[in-house]
């Protein structure tokens, strides 16, 4: 019975076939039947087994390309990585040399002056709890003068024979240790607190002949009424700092706090300092050669003494009619400036009987505003000079709107009848004074160039 049913069948199928059939598929397709499977189920299974070994062979193809392609993403990971770092760098490098500089300066010169200033504030408590009358009063006042009288000479001295840098660096640390040991000195005796602050004096007299030469060196002629500007606002607004921090620590801390307060700053300012500035551009390991070349252009500048060991020639200087110059307008110009800077505070007080924290916000404004209008002084400056307008014509303008502003606005303060005029009036008083800064200021840089 299976022969029959198997012989017609497969007769059958012969002849559906072509002739040129392969053997192998004959024998699958007679053996069907027997095992019980059909023959599109079989070819179906093949088809899907060879399915899967292509698709295996495929699917290990796109992990490896996967892989690759993860390499290759990792790859521009760390190239974008790099390429931040580098931008990074680029910005960094694009801030010019010479703008840190000045900015480390306008920084100590905020910290020279914050240093006077808490003596100016701190001497009211001190006065009350030593007893020291009016009289007394002004010599602790004037003991900073005495060394600092002497220091302006020697410290032009010492920056031409050492470089401002060093001797910037020497006078700053100096300073914030004599203003550390302020208090003490205070407590301890009356002769110890007026050694102190004469040794304070000393070490800070050499601050401004620093920043001038410095200004000198880093800044090409066109910039340098608005470097000095910048630095001088950094002075200034050390004042704003003094007279508004210094009431607040008294209060909360005690006489010592102000005075621990800058002196660490100071120290803190002298480890940066010391690690990116040099006395000159053309020693700087961090300069561009493009900055280094506009720096130069124009200038004539003399190897500095530093260089040589030698001294300058105080005698040669003295004999030049612009030196004698320069002193008188430095004379006329500190006397109200440091008669101010000393007496603010205790004038408020003793004239108008404000409290002490009042009076120190109202002898802050006049010196914030100062800090802003310098700054302009020096940009206006530069700009009438760029303009075409004579480098001697500029300075005399400016010196002349410092000397006669500040005089018009003092003789109006007689007639202040409260606080708040006062404080108008010296405050347009200091503010038209801070022309001189691109006057008599920057005329010690280009005499001494000359000279």
């Amino acid at each position: 019975m299976a022969a029959n049913t198997l012989l017609p069948h497969f007769s059958s199928s012969t002849k559906s076939c072509c002739f040129s059939s392969s053997h192998r598929s004959s024998l699958i397709k007679s053996r069907t039947p027997d095992l019980g499977f059909d023959q599109r189920q079989v070819l179906t299974n093949q088809v899907k087994k060879w399915e899967s070994l292509v698709l295996s062979r495929r699917s290990r193809e796109v992990i490896s390309r996967k892989k690759e392609r993860g390499g290759g993403v990792a790859r521009c990971t760390s190239e974008g990585i790099e390429r931040r770092m580098l931008i990074a760098e680029t910005a960094a490098r694009a801030v010019p040399e010479r703008f840190k500089v000045v900015a480390l300066m306008a920084c100590v010169m905020c910290l020279c002056n914050a240093d006077r200033v808490v003596m100016s504030v701190a001497v009211v408590p001190l006065a009350d709890k030593f007893g020291w009358s009016s009289s007394f009063l002004g010599v602790v006042q004037s003991s900073f003068l005495w060394g600092y009288i002497f220091s302006s000479v020697i410290g032009g001295a010492l920056v031409d024979k050492y470089g401002g840098k060093r001797v910037l660096a020497w006078g700053a640390a100096l300073w914030s240790l004599a203003t550390l040991l302020t208090p003490w000195a205070a407590n301890h005796s009356t002769i110890a607190l007026l050694a102190v602050r004469a040794f304070f004096g000393l070490a800070e007299g050499v601050a401004l002949p620093s920043m001038s030469t410095l200004s000198s060196r880093w800044f090409p002629g066109p910039e340098r009424a608005s470097a000095v500007g910048i630095s001088m606002a950094g002075f200034h607004l050390g004042n704003v700092a003094g007279l508004i921090l210094t009431p607040i620590m008294l209060s909360s801390i005690g006489i010592s706090g102000p005075f621990i307060l800058f002196s660490s700053l100071g120290l803190l300012w002298l480890s940066s300092w010391s690690y990116k500035v040099t006395s000159d551009p053309r020693d700087s390991p961090f300069i561009s050669q493009s900055e280094l070349r506009l720096i130069q252009v124009g200038k004539v500048d003399p190897p500095p003494a530093n260089r040589t060991g030698e001294l300058p020639p105080i005698r040669l200087l003295l004999s030049k009619l612009p030196t004698w110059a320069i002193i008188f307008a430095n004379v006329t110009n500190n006397w109200g400036y440091f008669v101010l800077l000393s007496w603010m505070p205790v004038y408020f007080k003793t004239v108008f009987n404000v409290n002490l924290k009042q009076a120190a916000w109202f002898s802050a404004v006049p010196w914030g505003t100062m800090a802003v209008s310098g700054y302009v002084a020096g940009v206006v400056s530069d700009f009438l000079i760029q303009a075409g307008y004579s480098v001697t014509l500029v300075r005399k303008i400016m010196q002349s709107i410092g000397f006669i502003g500040p005089g018009v606005s003092l003789l109006c303060l007689n007639f202040a009848k409260s606080p708040a005029v006062a404080a108008l009036f010296i405050t347009t008083g200091l503010s038209l004074s801070s022309f001189s800064q691109a006057g008599f200021l920057l005329n010690m840089q280009v005499s001494s160039i000359k000279i």
